[in-house]
């Protein structure tokens, strides 16, 4: 088992443990200090108790899924590491492949979450730029041919000193190129629908577009200050308690229906934290409340979220520039009608001035 103090050797460096940063079946995530005297790393080794307990073909599997990690890590040109964690050191402890990774300062999830106990709401704009980087993320991820299909807050890291996020966790992704069905892949809370209930022939048909829907599900929890959509929330659960066969379960539920995937009063609340009108998650940010945004950018990031939900695959955005496009659009909708409150602001002083001179 490991304890903190322990030395683990890999190519470049040697690291001595200090404590766990996070866990999950598959693997631990420790903060380590490089030796002699160097910077503090996240190192990233496979769980070796729950591998103890594994069956031997899902021991193969976290193993291919680490190395596949190192590889990806490895192939990503120096500029693709703006948003994507850069791998720093890799090698073999006890058999298992492990990773040094650049130590940011938390995920995003944990970040939401301290905010909402403090009684703030996460800014719109900036909950909208770290959209945006997340997409510049997975644009990065399908460039290099791959889809994601485990993107959640957990794995988005948070940079406090530039308040900027970067994609991490990469053991999930699948060639996509590969268009056959494939295996059970993700995590259910966080899933797209034809990800997480099987096709005809019992397979998971996935591309892209399966990972702009888990970017449409962390929009929403962003916005609502770290409220999970309703329709991820039963799938966790349905995966919870049935595992795979909570798919089968949960339509059953649904006359045989796959359950919306984002429901009228989710999308007026969405809205409503966007124009400051839902005051149960704290003071929003004064820029975004004004009236004229009110009718401008919360319509626009509505449209933006709908497309990204669409349980048709085929109707969300096709590729990373739309959505990047419709985001500029929803900033531009949000400038402009600031700029109107300034000008009406502005007008009414000048009202008001002209007034007094005539009293």
């Amino acid at each position: 088992m490991l304890e903190a103090g322990a030395v683990i050797t890999l190519e470049a460096a040697s690291y001595r443990l200090r404590e766990p940063l996070a866990g999950s079946a598959y693997g631990i995530v420790w903060c380590a200090e490089r030796l002699p005297a160097g910077p503090r790393v996240a190192l990233k080794l496979i769980n070796r108790q729950q591998m103890a307990r594994a069956e031997p073909g899902q021991r193969a599997r976290w193993i291919a899924s680490a190395n596949q990690e190192i590889a990806f890590l490895r192939s990503l040109a120096p500029w693709d590491e703006r948003h994507l964690v850069r791998l720093l050191d890799c090698g073999v402890y006890l058999g298992l492949p492990v990773m040094a990774l650049e130590l940011l300062d938390g995920d995003l999830g944990k970040h939401v979450a301290r905010e909402r106990a403090l009684g703030r709401v996460i800014p719109f704009a900036q909950a909208l730029d770290w959209l945006a980087q997340v997409n510049q993320a997975l644009a990065k991820v399908h460039q290099y041919g791959w889809r994601y299909l485990d993107l959640k807050p957990s794995n988005v890291l948070f940079e406090a000193r530039r308040g900027s996020v970067k994609l991490a966790d990469f053991g999930t992704n699948r060639r996509l190129a590969d268009r056959s069905a494939h295996s059970y892949a993700g995590t259910a809370n966080w899933q797209a629908p034809e990800q997480f209930f099987p096709g005809a022939a019992q397979g998971y048909l996935t591309d892209a577009r399966s990972d702009y829907f888990a970017l449409g599900a962390m929009f929403y929890f962003l916005v609502t200050g770290g409220l999970p959509l309703r329709f991820c929330r039963d799938c966790g659960q349905a995966y919870r308690d049935h595992q795979a066969g909570g798919a089968t379960m949960l339509r059953e539920r649904h006359g045989g229906a796959i359950p919306a995937t984002l429901m009228e009063d989710e999308a007026a609340l969405f809205l409503a934290r966007i124009a400051g009108l839902d005051r149960t998650g704290g003071a929003q940010d004064a820029t975004w409340c004004a009236a004229g945004t009110a009718r401008a950018a919360p319509a626009l990031a509505l449209t933006l979220l709908r497309s990204l939900l669409s349980a048709d695959p085929g109707a969300r955005p096709p590729h990373a520039i739309a959505i990047s496009r419709m985001i500029a659009g929803i900033r531009a909708g949000a400038n402009s009608a600031n700029s109107a409150d300034s000008a009406d602001s502005a007008d009414s002083a000048a009202s008001k001035a002209e007034q007094r001179s005539y009293a």
